[in-house]
């Protein structure tokens, strides 16, 4: 055995596909996993700075496993990968924590094992096990993960005044159609049942390839793999949905009826600032769209609250917007400014106290939108693919093709199923039930 690796891993479902990628790569060089990143040979950190909130955990994390290797475990290599490692940001980091062996940037490996085929103690090893291992999953997850993310497009172009995403990951290219149906295939040959197509705007995919191969195409292709029992995509950006799209989920069997599409927010004036390129207006017509397609789809989306200038007037067409589309799910995130953005140029004028009352309001509301939306599935019998036994509650759990959370109990195994469950009891954010015979 050549040693062993730990993955921290924080942030968006990329960052997970990398991980995931970068296990594969390791495991096939040799290494096996250990639970704690203290006790690992190799220490990687796959970070996100999306906020600072998730910044300040990667630091965090990073200076107990600096003092771990200067006092008790010198031979220890620590990488630090993902969002946190720019082209201008790697000479900071390396001064600010001098003890990162190796940088490594998002959703790409090569720096990492590069290093590790040079390094003394693992020079033995063969780079043509990683180009082999592209596609494959971790071993320590092969009998248990039913669900898994396939990244399509990479980076972004977009330049929302807020994102500091395109500075770190880079302008957004497709992957080649070949490449992601060779990952959809080779996982699915895993147990794989359920793929997340993955992008930074993932409707975007396509654009930089030959003529008719979009994202529309590419959801049947993946459909018609054998062994893959659904197919769903995110995230998607408002200014790139278009009909064709809409249409292929509702007409095709295994993409499911879900759709991620932030609206950030619900004043067309720091729409407008934030340089997202489309009104509320425009949103509303692609919600209605889908609806008029697919009625029941679920619709979840993203949403930033104390944005610089925002004024309670605007807060308040949130606020009317959310309550007027009763979408699934919000994802709310407090404003930050991030380095480097066109935002972080402006006053940050919303106090803390301020952005955390329209935080909890907001919250409140979509509790509130979803707990009634919840109360018209009681009853019903959905379907069910399990995920995963949470063997402390003894219950299967598992998700619905709209995406809702659903717990079972059942004697039975029942990982990787498709289970018919009746609906007993709706909170907002899951649903129990029992699955029928």
């Amino acid at each position: 055995m050549t040693g062993t690796y730990h993955i921290w891993t924080i942030g968006c479902q990329m960052n997970e596909a990398d991980s995931r990628h970068l296990a594969s790569q390791l495991e096939a060089l040799g290494f096996s996993e250990t639970n704690r990143a203290e006790d690992a040979d190799l220490a990687v950190l796959n970070t996100c700075v999306v906020r600072q909130q998730p910044e300040d955990k990667a630091v965090r994390k990073l200076t107990s496993l600096g003092g771990i290797k200067g006092s008790r475990r010198p031979g220890m290599i620590i990488a630090l990968m993902g969002c946190m490692v720019g082209k201008r940001e790697a000479e900071d980091l390396a001064e600010q924590f001098p003890f990162i062996d190796v940088f490594t940037a998002p959703s790409q490996t090569d720096a990492l094992i590069e290093y590790l085929l040079q390094h003394d103690a693992y020079s033995h090893l063969n780079k043509v096990q990683v180009e082999l291992a592209d596609y494959r999953l971790p071993a320590v997850n092969r009998d248990k993960a039913i669900t898994a993310f396939v990244p399509v497009t990479l980076g972004c172009s977009h330049v929302c005044s807020y994102c500091i995403i395109p500075y770190r990951r880079g302008p957004d290219r497709s992957r080649k159609p070949e490449e992601v149906l060779d990952e959809v295939r080779s996982l699915a040959a895993q147990g794989i049942k359920e793929v997340n197509l993955l992008g930074q705007i993932v409707d975007r995919y396509g654009f930089d390839l030959e003529e008719g191969i979009n994202l529309a195409w590419l959801l049947k292709e993946v459909a018609k793999v054998d062994g893959i029992l659904r197919v769903r995509f995110l995230t998607s950006h408002p200014a790139y949905m278009d009909e064709e799209l809409i249409r292929t989920v509702a007409e095709t069997e295994k993409v499911c009826p879900y759709f991620e599409i932030p609206f950030q927010a619900g004043s067309d004036r720091i729409l407008e600032s934030m340089r997202r390129g489309y009104t509320q207006a425009d949103y509303r017509d692609i919600v209605s769209n889908i609806r008029r397609w697919i009625p029941d789809a679920s619709i979840n989306t993203d949403v930033i609250v104390g944005y610089p200038g925002e004024s309670e007037e605007d807060f308040l067409e949130t606020m009317n917007l959310t309550e007027e589309l009763r979408l699934d799910m919000h994802h709310i995130a407090k404003y930050s400014p991030r380095p480097r953005t066109l935002s972080a140029k402006m006053k940050d004028d919303v106090s803390t106290e301020e952005k955390e009352r329209r935080r909890t309001v907001l919250d409140e509301r979509v509790t509130k939108i979803n707990a009634e939306k919840s109360q018209k599935i009681l009853g019903e019998t959905v379907e069910v693919l399990v995920e995963e036994f949470q063997e402390k509650k003894n219950r299967w759990r598992g998700r619905t093709p709209h995406n809702k959370l659903v717990f079972f109990e059942d004697d039975a195994n029942r990982l990787g199923q498709l289970v018919s469950v009746k609906i007993e009891w709706a909170g907002p954010f899951s649903l129990i039930g029992v699955p029928l015979a």
